[in-house]
């Protein structure tokens, strides 16, 4: 199952899960210090939360694409990549609260997207700055 992933960084983090509990109808799949994510089964969503800023309006973070298995993350880099776009792996990587394999590429807006398959919950307890969760490797 593939499903789209929509990252926000949002100011009140308590307000927005409460929020998009009543909108989706479920509760977080995964909760950890400045973060949440809900896997919405409809629409097939992943809806990820990021703490930022008190005060700040809610922004959009990144997009994604969650797969099932690094085989497909490899496939779509290798489709990517044959398309002409500039694409960056990222293998057993720590971001969200989980192990990942994931390819990140760029919009015309300079949007982040990322195919990614989550490979497992990470060792990672703590909350990590802001610019090193879910930030592509230079």
């Amino acid at each position: 199952m593939s499903r789209v992933q929509l990252a926000l960084r949002v100011s009140d983090l308590e307000g927005s899960v409460a929020f998009y509990t009543k909108l989706f109808g479920v509760e977080p799949a995964k909760r950890r210090p400045g973060y949440a994510n809900f896997a919405v089964e409809n629409p097939p969503l992943k809806l990820v939360l990021l703490e930022g800023e008190t005060d700040r309006p809610t922004a959009l973070d990144h997009l994604g694409v969650e797969v099932s298995s690094t085989d497909e993350v490899d496939a779509a880099t290798r489709r990517l990549t044959e398309s002409g776009l500039i694409t960056l792996a990222e293998n057993d990587t720590e971001c969200c609260y989980a192990l990942q394999d994931k390819v990140w590429v760029r919009g015309p807006g300079d949007e982040r997207w990322e195919v990614y398959t989550v490979k497992g919950d990470s060792a990672q307890l703590e909350k990590v700055a802001e610019a090193d969760c879910c930030t592509p490797v230079a």
